[in-house]
């Protein structure tokens, strides 16, 4: 199902800032040599992980599931000096293309690019950051939750991406492993007394977690 209407969210893309020349660039080389181009964050996304930053004041910031480049990118367009987004992808043909992209970026020594598997990763970081922002195997989302959760300032904030799954998380097939990953994953974190939550209807769906007063 589409989450939103696709006028609207075309309305919507149509009156976002667009992206910067660099950042442009990366986009086009996203859909120009990888197969699956709707792994990368969407405009609408990634100015939201920007505004995120510019109002938390963010200096540390986590993000698992580089792909491209392109999100963490966005993020450290708006980071201060000195502060940095340590990003994380296991997969190594992805990691290549992203570390171009860095590399070529005026951004790209606040980025801190590791290859792996997060779930041996993350529990070997020092905390603590401010956002941290999930966009990897979906299935794992519970172990990269509990995993950063420790790791978070005492005003930061976890961003989960695609918790819609295009909407089938409200009646997940018996064969859909992502969406009945991601159903269980939003039922976890709603009953999780030690967070509170915000679910948005941006792009594939946005989890937005950050601890309980």
């Amino acid at each position: 199902m589409d989450i939103t209407d696709p006028r609207v969210e075309r309305y919507a893309v149509a009156h976002t800032s667009p992206p910067p020349p660099h950042l442009a660039g990366v986009a086009d080389a996203t859909r120009e040599e990888t197969t699956t181009p709707g792994m990368m964050s969407g405009l609408a996304l990634a100015r939201l992980l920007e505004a995120l930053v510019v109002v938390s004041g963010a200096h540390r910031v986590l993000e698992i599931g580089t792909f491209t480049g392109f999100g963490a990118l966005s993020i450290a367009a708006r980071l201060p000096p000195g502060a940095r987004v340590t990003t994380i992808e296991a997969d190594a043909g992805r990691a290549a293309m992203a570390r171009r992209h860095i590399e070529q970026s005026p951004d790209g020594a606040k980025v801190e690019l590791l290859e792996g598997d997060a779930r041996a990763i993350v529990p070997t970081l020092d905390g603590p950051f401010d956002l941290v922002f999930i966009d990897a195997w979906k299935g794992d989302y519970p172990h990269y939750y509990e995993a950063v959760l420790p790791k978070l300032t005492p005003r930061g904030l976890i961003v989960c991406d695609n918790v819609l799954w295009g909407g089938d998380v409200v009646d997940p097939a018996p064969d859909d492993d992502n969406g009945l990953a991601l159903a269980a994953f939003n039922d976890l974190v709603q009953d999780d007394q030690r967070v509170a939550n915000a679910l948005l209807t941006v792009g594939d769906g946005l989890l937005l977690i950050w601890r309980a007063a």
